[in-house]
């Protein structure tokens, strides 16, 4: 089957709005990444503490489906980091630890961004050895 030239532009164009919101939300990792290793974990690019294990990862931005996945383990392990999550930001969750962009907003990203501080610092707290009492 051969593509008419308005198929091609809009799957240009939809190839263009994946790869501004992947950039984006790995713009939301960039202050992190010189305290995080990055290591891949069934092929998928990811962040973890540096000397983790591989499923204790902490968050990580990868394509697929159409959709950018943006991961962020530490809101499975800890539910009450999405307390006061906006109702447009509970609607892109998948599942635990997924969101999933088509599009992305200002206030998303925002958002997010805080989510991303407060997880790092759970995550940070519980790498830490616990500190007899």
């Amino acid at each position: 089957m051969v593509a008419v030239a308005g198929d091609q532009s809009q799957l240009e164009a939809v190839e263009a709005q994946l790869e501004a919101v992947e950039a984006r939300l790995r713009a939301i990792l960039d202050p992190y990444r010189d305290r995080l290793e990055a290591f891949e974990i069934y092929g998928v690019p990811m962040l973890r503490r540096p000397g983790a294990k591989a499923h204790a990862w902490f968050a990580g931005v990868n394509r697929g489906n159409g959709v950018v996945r943006f991961s962020l383990l530490p809101m499975h392990r800890h539910p009450e980091l999405l307390d006061g999550l906006s109702p447009e930001l509970r609607r892109r969750k998948r599942g635990a630890s997924l969101f999933a962009f088509s599009s992305i907003d200002d206030a998303q990203v925002a958002e997010l961004e805080r989510l991303v501080a407060r997880s790092f610092e759970v995550d940070q707290r519980d790498g830490r050895p616990a500190v007899p009492g």
